[in-house]
């Protein structure tokens, strides 16, 4: 398995494709509302990476796929399809993932967001989702095995009850949208790889109410749980540095640090 190493010219285009996604992410929190159709949401994201960034949305004609985001509902645990129908209800929990590229270079990252009212399962697995990636983000460092990532994260979840998704995963990124390793969120081997500074993928969860096991549906895109639980998702794109880890996605709002050293 050849994983790349970023050169600091590549590192810098990273962190600027890295900004705009997680814009796009903050740009798009005050449309959630209950009543807007995900299309909406959608073509609102459109608009903004192609007329505001001047910048390309990575998912429109990856293999075949036409939208700028995946939304994902509820029992959605990924590659929801944006549609004009599909209107949000009081509650629903929601998941937008969107990838940017900017100079040749992509950013991805996604987040969770609650629809007027939570649901009180609803808005604690949200939270343990997002807490499930803090936890991997806090260990990474050079010299560290790629699998400790989804050690870390499978353990978390599994102490309130949840499941981390096994059939999907993280990547390499950079230039290339989905490239080596695989990054997975759950203790499983990982061929080896250790982490080296230089490395930039990405770092998914996807967690589950109930069992692990998903089921796609005959659009060949959309992905349920498979015994209907609610599932949630967090992603941020991170670079291992020297002595620790830089995010590259980190939006605003958030109360994590950009940069954790060790």
């Amino acid at each position: 398995m050849s994983i790349k190493l970023k050169t600091p010219e590549e590192i810098e285009k990273m962190r600027i494709a890295g900004k705009l996604a997680a814009e796009v992410l903050e740009m798009i929190e005050s449309y959630v509302k209950p009543g807007i159709s995900t299309g909406e949401l959608d073509k609102i994201c459109h608009k903004h990476i192609v007329n505001v960034q001047k910048a390309i949305p990575a998912n429109i004609g990856y293999h075949g796929y036409q939208h700028t985001s995946c939304i994902s509902i509820n029992d959605v645990v990924c590659h929801g399809i944006p549609n004009f129908e599909k209107k949000i209800k009081d509650g629903d929990i929601l998941n937008i993932d969107v990838t940017v590229i900017k100079d040749g270079y992509h950013g991805d990252t996604s987040k969770m967001y609650i629809a007027g009212k939570p649901t009180v399962t609803g808005e604690k697995l949200c939270q343990v989702t997002q807490n499930s990636l803090y936890e991997a983000i806090k260990i990474i460092k050079p010299g560290i095995r790629l699998k400790e990532i989804g050690k870390t994260i499978q353990k978390y979840v599994e102490k309130f009850g949840f499941s981390s998704v096994r059939e999907y995963c993280g990547h390499g990124i950079g230039k290339v949208y989905h490239d080596e390793p695989q990054v997975l969120h759950y203790d499983a081997d990982d061929g080896g790889v250790i982490l080296k500074p230089g490395m930039t993928f990405t770092i998914e969860p996807m967690v589950n109410t109930g069992d692990w096991r998903t089921r796609t549906m005959k659009d060949g895109w959309t992905v349920k749980t498979k015994d209907h639980g609610l599932s949630a998702q967090y992603e941020h794109t991170i670079l291992v540095t020297e002595n620790g880890v830089e995010v590259l996605t980190l939006r605003s709002n958030e109360d994590f640090p950009r940069i954790i050293e060790h």
